[in-house]
């Protein structure tokens, strides 16, 4: 018996997008093919137990050894995908689980004046059959739309030519509502009814864009004769077709027989995405993971990737849409098309964004049984982006703070391996600023810094981060310079408007991406020094403060308050003390003075309120 399958590891690398989903067996079998809103809990529904199942159901999950997936951008493409490749690959499951009912199809009879309609049942009378509908909502969805943008008779009378003429039919009901436009009375031609058939065609087989062209000349013409009244019905039916998302990237009967092929390469590995189009829909569509062996390009891997997917199921198109130009010798007869707008580049977008989440997903796997990996990636795109020549194994990031100039103190964070190394943390009070000059508190706080660590033969950092704009970077390389170290080490600061970049004497600043990891471990730095300065500057401000009120106290002064505040921990215990406790600390005379201090606070206190 095959190995249990373990679920609960799939689930976590199913994201939480819409999609369709793949079950294969043990013999690699694809036995059943879903779509979802919301993929991973669509899934993970299935292996719910506390949700109540059918047997067939129990059956089908039983046999589950693997689960694919293909993320498309809305649940709508979600259903036509779905669907075109349950008609491409039959799933027996799929069947089972609808409780062995056949799909429906919408029928346009074959008939004067033709109804449209669902069906389950096709019979050859040369009626067009457009289907199967996988999902029935969607179906009826589908037909709203017809029925409110095209008025078309329900009715199953023999509307022939000679009956119409006759005389033998009345409008009904549905003409009053508007539902209809009374062919059975010659109230509308059968060039016109003919018309409304030929685009509701389109819109079926996804070319809803002919429709909207059409409509838009249409509406530009009535304008023109000042017939507003027809050019209003047009518009509304132009805004219905434009809101109607079938148009979707996903089934598009314009586009035949193609191949589509994407890319996404790391320093060792890529991926590479691949989407099967036949008759305007997707029926295959996989992702494989290529490890490099000589440093290949993006074309060469490409290349080898074409060849093994093209013969792995037997494809012989004609057309190859890819992200960039491809070397045709060794593709003879073969279009390789690189799409810019279009229907073709979205599916050429498509395919990006599965090889991307695909991408995402394995290395983020790799990173968790290996977090060194990661740590060796993110210290060289680092190294790249940052323009160094070293990795920033040790990192250390300056940030002052203030109080109207007053208790100036700085703090220094140090990460190590892109991580926080709190023990490394620092902080210390400024001793040579008078007044609110952060230019000279980061001066003296970089070289006390740096003049320790040169005195102990402490290795120093490869990044030093400076909170701040140009004034406060140049004033760190000048400390820098004075130690004789400024060309050692790699120095910019942040400045916290656009997040720019400063390097020592360019006068441009540099944008990373909002994205980049390289930012956002540049931005926890800032915002971890600002944190620990905050806390360490509140502590003194606040000693600060309190010591201050005390001196107000006649007989009191800066030394005695300190005392004060250390042995009662706050200005609230020290109002609450007896005078046997404060004599602890001070002498009577300035105990007495203490308590009369207080009583008169709290008497006035009483009478403000």
């Amino acid at each position: 018996m095959s190995e249990k399958f373990d679920y609960k590891v799939a689930l976590k690398n199913i994201p939480h997008k819409p999609g369709v989903y793949q079950y294969w067996d043990s013999e690699q079998e694809l036995i059943y093919i879903g779509k979802a809103k919301d993929l991973r809990n669509r899934v993970g529904s299935y292996f719910n137990q506390d949700v109540h199942v059918n047997a067939k159901t129990r059956v089908l999950v039983s046999k589950i050894r693997n689960i694919t997936f293909t993320i498309v951008d809305t649940e709508v493409d979600a259903w036509l995908l779905e669907n075109s490749m349950i008609k491409k690959h039959q799933p027996r499951y799929n069947v089972m689980l609808k409780d062995d009912k056949t799909y429906p199809w919408i029928i346009i009879k074959n008939e004067d004046y033709p109804r449209i309609f669902w069906t389950r049942r096709i019979i050859k009378d040369g009626s067009k059959y457009l289907g199967p509908y996988a999902s029935v909502s969607m179906m009826h969805n589908i037909l709203g739309l017809i029925k409110e943008t095209y008025p078309l008779r329900t009715c199953n009378l023999q509307l022939t030519r000679q009956n119409i003429d006759k005389g033998k039919f009345k409008v009904c009901l549905e003409y009053q509502l508007g539902n209809c436009k009374g062919p059975c009375q010659n109230y509308q031609t059968e060039d016109d009814y003919d018309n409304s058939i030929e685009e509701i065609k389109d819109i079926l087989n996804g070319k809803i864009g002919a429709v909207l062209r059409r409509l838009k000349g249409e509406m530009e013409t009535a304008v023109a004769e000042y017939n507003y009244e027809l050019a209003h019905r047009l518009k509304r039916k132009f805004e219905l077709l434009e809101n109607y998302q079938s148009k979707s990237t996903v089934v598009n009967s314009s586009i035949t027989d193609v191949d589509v092929f994407s890319i996404a390469s790391e320093d060792k590995i890529a991926f590479v995405n691949f989407l099967k189009v036949m008759n305007g829909t997707i029926i295959q569509t996989q992702t494989i993971e290529l490890k490099k062996r000589l440093d290949e390009s993006d074309e060469e891997l490409l290349t080898l990737a074409i060849s093994e997917f093209r013969s792995r199921y037997n494809s012989d198109s004609k057309e190859i849409i890819v992200p960039f130009g491809i070397d045709l010798e060794d593709h003879p007869g073969i279009k390789f098309t690189v799409p810019k707008l279009g229907e073709k580049k979205k599916l050429l977008d498509l395919s990006q964004k599965n090889v991307l989440f695909f991408k995402k997903e394995k290395i983020d796997q790799y990173e968790k049984l290996n977090p060194e990996i990661r740590t060796e990636r993110l210290l060289t795109q680092m190294m790249k982006d940052l323009r160094m020549n070293q990795l920033p194994r040790h990192i250390e990031c300056f940030d002052n703070s203030n109080f109207q100039g007053k208790y100036p103190v700085s703090a220094i964070v140090v990460f190590k391996d892109g991580k926080p190394s709190k023990k490394d943390y620092r902080h210390f009070h400024v001793k040579t600023v008078e007044g609110p000059n952060d230019f000279a508190t980061m001066e003296e706080a970089v070289h006390r810094r740096y003049r320790r660590m040169l005195d102990e033969g402490t290795e120093l950092p490869q990044l030093i981060i400076i909170d701040g704009g140009k004034g406060q970077l140049s004033s760190a390389m000048h400390s820098l310079k004075l130690l004789g170290i400024d060309k050692q080490v790699t120095v910019i600061g942040i400045a916290k408007r656009l997040e720019e970049l400063y390097y020592p004497n360019d006068q441009y600043p540099m944008y990373l991406d909002k994205k980049s990891e390289t930012l956002k471990v540049i931005q926890h730095l800032r915002d971890e020094a600002h944190r620990f300065g905050i806390t360490f500057h509140r502590k003194i401000r606040d000693k600060g403060t309190l010591a201050t009120e005390l001196e107000l106290i006649e007989g009191i002064g800066k030394t005695t308050a300190e005392k004060l505040l250390k042995y009662f921990k706050s200005v609230k215990k020290i109002r609450e003390a007896s005078e046997e406790m404060l004599l602890e600390v001070v002498n009577l005379k300035q105990a007495k003075a203490i308590l009369g201090y207080f009583v008169e606070s709290k008497k006035s206190k009483v009478k403000i309120s």
